[in-house]
């Protein structure tokens, strides 16, 4: 089994649009991992490797892959719905938000059944982990992420435009700056 850097979520401040589609690269990059998890043998003692690999998933997710739904679904996806019209791409972008959102659940679901096994290897405790929940995770995910790339994004970019694309951007900036407001009396 190799491991990969964490390609986390690095973007270009140009465009807002690159920095999901950078995410969705540490994304798929750490799901392949997990797909890799669930295909090798856990001995007693766990592996070294093993114990990295579930500690790096875990934190990836609770720290990555959380925040990236949420920044999705708060200013992404309001941000596209806000800028769709009627016409067929407005209609197609708003299915696409829906499935997208529902997808966010579902595989969360999945993450939080697995969870524990993850968990328990991150501290070199040997369990039975769930291959086929955690292959069916990291498969969907994978599904996931090339749909927002290869549909979702490119009609967001469309329907956003220079305005909409200035705007996410402007609301993502906000949304990590550390803001310091003084304390007066």
């Amino acid at each position: 089994m190799t491991t990969k850097p964490d390609n986390s979520a690095a973007g270009c401040p140009d465009n807002p649009l690159t920095d999901f589609s950078n995410c969705h690269s540490g994304i798929i990059d750490n799901f392949e991992r997990l797909r890799e998890l669930a295909g090798s043998v856990i001995e007693d003692p766990v592996q070294a490797e093993i114990r990295q690999l579930a500690d790096k998933l875990y934190n990836f997710f609770h720290r990555v892959v959380l925040e990236h739904h949420a920044e999705e679904e708060q200013e992404l996806f309001t941000e596209v719905a806000d800028s769709a019209r009627n016409g067929a791409d407005g209609k197609a972008a708003k299915a696409m938000i829906k499935q997208l959102t529902n997808e966010h659940r579902q595989l969360e679901t999945l993450w939080r059944l697995i969870e524990p096994d993850i968990r328990q290897l991150a501290k070199g405790k040997r369990v039975e982990l769930d291959r086929v929940t955690a292959m069916k995770l990291a498969n969907e995910y994978l599904a996931h992420a090339r749909f927002e790339e290869e549909q979702f994004l490119p009609l967001s970019a469309k329907l956003l435009g220079e305005r909409g694309l200035a705007s996410l951007g402007l609301s993502l900036h906000m949304r990590h700056a550390e803001v310091s407001i003084p304390n007066y009396i």
